[in-house]
């Protein structure tokens, strides 16, 4: 937002400007044609009408009648007026243009130090975009790419800048971000990116992606915790809606449309949780929460889909559950997540 409205701003001096600037040429050609009309050759006219526009006090070129003193003093009220707007105008537009873009980055900087748990996006292509607008209002987004102008249609906060140098990323709320995605248009990048947020921050969660398969493994052992080829999704995703269109579309919208009622969320049990130990029997999630635990998946990153009553909870564990904003908040309190 801030992008756009500085953008607005802008283009109103830039558009105000030409207005002054062309009623300033109207009245010059109005004193040109007025000169010659007083019987001044066509140079002495346009000379004549500079000097009284100008006000640089030079003596007239002709002697002037008293229609040509009229004339003059009512160029002057129309012309000296009009030019000092202009020149306002222009001085404005060229100060404050500066001005606006270093204070409006200095306000920008100021709400990213006071930003914590948020996500930075590297890289604000197709993708970045994306990600940042599924995202939505979940977290706070941070967005850092290279080119400054691409980033002026942002509605989020952003930093332009190599997004491969540590005084970037730092720069960005590194250090206090819950996760970061890099986005970047070359796996060669993301690399970087990854490595650099990695030695940084041992313990973010990092998502990259990846355009060649190959990059995978690699990714992942320069720090990526999940590494995701959008081609390849969307192969699957629509290989999936002809195979099991209404299940697939079911997905979808549980996951992304944040209207319907019920919700797919995972909650993470903490040590001190009273679940800790417990079966899903003996928890009685379903019972006090209404939510339904589909999946679990143990510190190991083992999934048990359709665990049974008789599975039991340890600390660490993620549950994995569909239910109601409602029922999902109150499976958070029970689990003390």
């Amino acid at each position: 937002m801030v992008g756009h409205r500085r953008e607005d701003s802008e283009v109103n001096d830039w558009r105000r400007l030409r207005i002054a600037l062309l009623v300033l040429a109207g009245i010059m050609i109005v004193g040109t044609i007025g000169y010659l009309i007083l019987g001044f050759p066509l140079l002495d006219a346009v000379y004549q009408a500079v000097t009284t526009l100008t006000t640089v006090g030079f003596r007239e070129v002709h002697p002037l009648s008293s229609a040509g003193k009229i004339f003059t003093i009512v160029l002057i009220l129309f012309g000296v007026g009009t030019a000092l707007y202009a020149l306002g105008v222009l001085i404005q537009t060229l100060v404050e243009g500066d001005l606006r873009g270093v204070f409006g980055r200095k306000r920008m900087d100021r709400k990213i130090a006071d930003l914590h748990d948020h996500v930075i996006v590297c890289g604000w292509g197709r993708v970045g975009r994306a990600i940042a607008k599924e995202i939505g209002d979940a977290a706070p987004i941070v967005v850092l790419d290279r080119d400054a102008a691409r980033l002026a249609d942002s509605p989020h906060l952003w930093l332009a800048g190599d997004v491969t140098d540590d005084a970037v990323l730092l720069g960005a709320g590194l250090q206090r971000a819950r996760a970061l995605v890099a986005a970047l248009d070359t796996d060669a990048g993301n690399l970087f990116v990854t490595l650099s947020a990695r030695a940084l921050r041992p313990d973010l969660f990092i998502v990259s992606r990846v355009r060649v398969d190959e990059s995978v493994e690699k990714l992942m052992r320069a720090g990526a915790d999940r590494v995701v080829n959008p081609q390849s999704i969307g192969g699957s995703r629509m290989a999936a809606f002809v195979l099991q269109p209404h299940v697939t579309e079911f997905l979808d919208v549980v996951m992304h449309d944040r209207d319907i009622e019920f919700r797919l969320e995972e909650v993470t049990v903490p040590p001190a949780s009273s679940v800790v130990g417990r079966t899903l029997r003996e928890s009685h999630i379903r019972d006090l929460t209404g939510a339904l635990v589909l999946a679990l998946r143990d510190s190991a990153g083992e999934f048990v889909s359709n665990p049974a009553p008789e599975q039991r909870i340890a600390a660490g564990d993620v549950l994995i559950a569909i239910g109601t904003s409602a029922e999902l908040v109150e499976l958070g309190r029970l689990v003390g997540a």
